[in-house]
């Protein structure tokens, strides 16, 4: 459709507004990339490990315990800024994954059984090894890092088979999309049911008020958006109270986010053309008569979609290009040495070793194992034209484990009785970018001769195999 010519905006200057264009175009057009997002997590997962071994470290590490918060007569709430971070600003990050999870659930590859069985028997499998070879190597301490091998982080994950190119089949990038949702969802039960603690059955109570008030409101009508973020407040400090995750209230929320659009095509038309005929009849009247009509619009092209969607495609920019790179800034400054005490020593060696053999190894053995199982019982059948030896750099780039898998972390290990530092937490989290990054390099190295050819061990399917494989 050929793009409308507008005139510059009253008050503007045309030259400055084509010259501003013409810078913002070329950003416009990277931001559009679903990699981009994926590359600048990982500049600022660099700027971060940069500061944290730079001489200004300790103003890198103080800018991280800023208290923040508010003071409200006897009530006062003060976090740091990491909390904000990590906690708050994460809690948005659930919340598009929630929305995510919902809509695969209602229509997308989650929704019909037969699909979801490759996606669902590869997710178990990227979970199931990652973190059983985890626990061979570490023991004690250490132990409690059994969830960080678990997550892929899929923004790199598909910037990284984006930049593989057109020999990648859609098919396959449907798969890790697929297999990332079913990654997050065991993610966010492990934070639940592993890695909360002293629990309280009153913030239960105040949960529960709010996906109430949640639900009341769909069932009356309530379409605003913002008329939700009391309620989903309300649900997330309960979730705190109560001793779970916080950020899990993110999830539930968009779990409860309703999945049809209000307006059917025809009552799109009908909204659209009826709204244009009264815009037609009071041309040249004041402003004001236009107002109406105008809400009519916008009606119709906010309930032409359903809540799910378009709060996702309100949210993604921010979550993406923001709130996603923040907390890889926030979280991965590891200052290495710092202490004088070798991050390998000790516990810190098992964990190290278990995060990177869980990424590395853990993550294609499983993904591909249960997969050909799946199908060699008939549970599952391969996408058409993708085989075992292209299935298998969905595993190598599903190593790429960094945002969730450092989340876990901070909550594996979290500070001593003293609020000091968990060394084993600083490890982690250099095995986890350590073992992404060797993921990745892996996935670049291998995937072009992997993609290029069916042939090979485990790739031949008979004629019968391939006839009944469904499109993803």
């Amino acid at each position: 459709m050929p793009s409308v010519k507008r005139p510059p905006p009253p008050g503007s200057w045309a030259p400055a507004r084509g010259a501003a264009r013409r810078v913002l175009a070329p950003i416009e057009r990277i931001l559009a990339v679903e990699a981009s997002s994926g590359v600048l997590l990982l500049l600022a997962a660099l700027l971060a490990l940069g500061l944290a071994n730079s001489p200004w470290r300790d103003a890198y590490h103080r800018i991280w315990e800023t208290q923040v918060g508010f003071r409200l007569g006897p009530l006062v709430f003060e976090r740091d800024l990491r909390f904000v971070v990590n906690d708050g600003l994460m809690t948005v990050f659930f919340f598009v994954v929630g929305l995510e999870i919902r809509r695969e659930l209602h229509r997308g590859e989650l929704s019909d059984l037969r699909r979801a069985t490759l996606p669902l028997a590869a997710a178990l499998g990227g979970m199931v090894v990652p973190a059983g070879l985890y626990l061979a190597v570490a023991g004690g301490a250490a132990a409690r890092g059994w969830g960080v091998p678990m997550a892929t982080d899929i923004a790199f994950a598909v910037g990284v088979l984006t930049l593989l190119g057109d020999r990648v089949p859609r098919a396959l990038r449907v798969l890790l999309l697929a297999l990332a949702v079913i990654d997050d969802v065991g993610g966010i039960l492990v934070i639940a049911v592993f890695y909360s603690s002293d629990i309280a059955l009153a913030g239960f109570v105040f949960m529960g008020v709010g996906v109430l008030i949640i639900l009341g409101q769909q069932f009356v009508g309530v379409r605003s958006p913002f008329a939700y973020v009391l309620p989903a407040l309300v649900v997330w400090g309960g979730a705190y109270a109560a001793g779970i995750h916080p950020t899990l209230a993110g999830v539930i929320v968009g779990l409860l986010t309703p999945v049809t659009p209000w307006f059917e095509t025809e009552r799109v038309e009908h909204e659209v053309e009826s709204a244009l005929a009264g815009i037609r009849e009071v041309r040249g009247q004041d402003e004001q008569a236009l107002l109406p009509h105008l809400d009519v619009l916008g009606a119709a092209r906010a309930e032409a979609v359903s809540p799910v969607e378009r709060i996702q495609h309100a949210l993604h920019g921010w979550v993406a290009f923001g709130i996603v790179p923040l907390f890889a800034f926030a979280n991965a400054g590891v200052t290495i040495g710092g202490s004088g005490e070798s991050p390998l020593a000790g516990a810190g060696g098992r964990v190290l070793l278990g995060v990177a053999l869980g990424l590395v190894v853990g993550k294609p053995l499983g993904i591909v194992t249960l997969s050909w199982l799946s199908v060699r019982a008939g549970l599952a059948n391969l996408p058409r034209g993708v085989t075992f030896r292209q299935l298998s750099v969905v595993g190598l780039v599903a190593g790429i484990g960094f945002t969730m898998a450092i989340f876990i972390a901070q909550l594996a290990f979290p500070p001593g009785p003293s609020g000091e530092a968990n060394p084993l937490l600083s490890t982690a989290k250099l095995a986890i970018l350590g073992a992404s990054a060797l993921s990745a390099t892996l996935t670049f190295a291998l995937g072009p001769k992997l993609l290029g050819s069916g042939s090979g061990p485990g790739a031949a399917r008979t004629d019968a195999e391939a006839e009944s494989s469904t499109e993803l």
